[in-house]
């Protein structure tokens, strides 16, 4: 089956491959801050382990990695923080009240739409903002507290760079807290395929962004990260399999990948 893109589509792709040298100012301005500690795993992924959750409130707008592009990469950030004056709960109402406190200025915000003062919850929406014309549309599909346990999840929505979701969360453990980004995605259209996967500027702001975002989470949570940031990046061809997995619908992803 062959797509044909819209006006709007060959404008933003087009917008997409002449904004590119705003996208390498910003990954400068990221390896310009301090050295960071990192380990990073590149691990085959399976369905079993790395599907996404379902979207169980899926509706026309949402972007789920079942309409996207080339390969899904489910990725893990961890940093783990001893003795944190916050608690896991304390520390994710910190950023889900306002995520710009561990977005790396002029590389993303998070802009919120139409709130009017109330605590994030489902349904609420952002439009995180990024050098280029590659600004991401997500809402709020999940917000947990727990004992040992807090977290936030966001969907994309359509017109993101990606297609997928992201979980922010903090963890109790034995001398602190876990602070971890979770994401599941893929390129979010052709074109993102190629900026994303092939010539990589994209997926390396978002690395690199996510790792200073740990780092952020870290201080903001009052304690020590000695061990620096762990990564574990586990890449899977999508198939009908990984769909039924996700709760994802494989008709779709055929479509989208003829």
């Amino acid at each position: 089956m062959q797509i044909v893109p819209g006006p709007r589509q060959v404008v933003r792709e087009a917008l997409m491959l002449t904004e590119l040298p705003r996208g390498l100012v910003a990954l400068g301005r990221i390896w310009g801050l301090p050295g960071v500690r990192v380990t990073h795993r590149r691990l085959d992924g399976n369905a079993a382990d790395d599907a996404p959750p379902p979207l169980l409130d899926a509706g026309g707008r949402d972007q789920p990695v079942d309409a996207g592009y080339g390969p899904m990469l489910h990725r893990v950030f961890r940093a783990r923080v001893t003795s944190p004056r916050l608690t896991p709960h304390a520390l994710i109402a910190v950023l889900a009240a306002d995520m710009n406190q561990a977005m790396v200025p002029g590389v993303a915000r998070f802009d919120r739409m139409g709130s009017d003062g109330h605590a994030l919850a489902v349904g609420d929406e952002f439009v995180v903002r990024m050098p280029g014309p590659w600004d991401g549309p997500v809402r709020v599909v999940d917000r947990s507290d727990g004992p040992e346990r807090s977290s936030f999840r966001l969907a994309t929505l359509t017109g993101h760079l990606e297609a997928g979701q992201i979980e922010f969360a903090a963890t109790t453990v034995p001398d602190g807290l876990e602070f971890t980004i979770s994401t599941w995605a893929r390129a979010g259209d052709l074109l993102a395929d190629v900026v994303y996967n092939r010539i990589g500027v994209a997926r390396e702001i978002q690395f690199q962004l996510w790792v200073h975002c740990c780092v952020r989470a870290a201080s903001l949570a009052g304690g020590l990260s000695p061990d620096g940031v762990d990564v574990t990046t586990r890449s899977l061809t999508w198939t009908d399999e990984v769909a039924t997995q996700g709760g994802g619908n494989p008709s779709q992803d055929s479509a989208a990948s003829a």
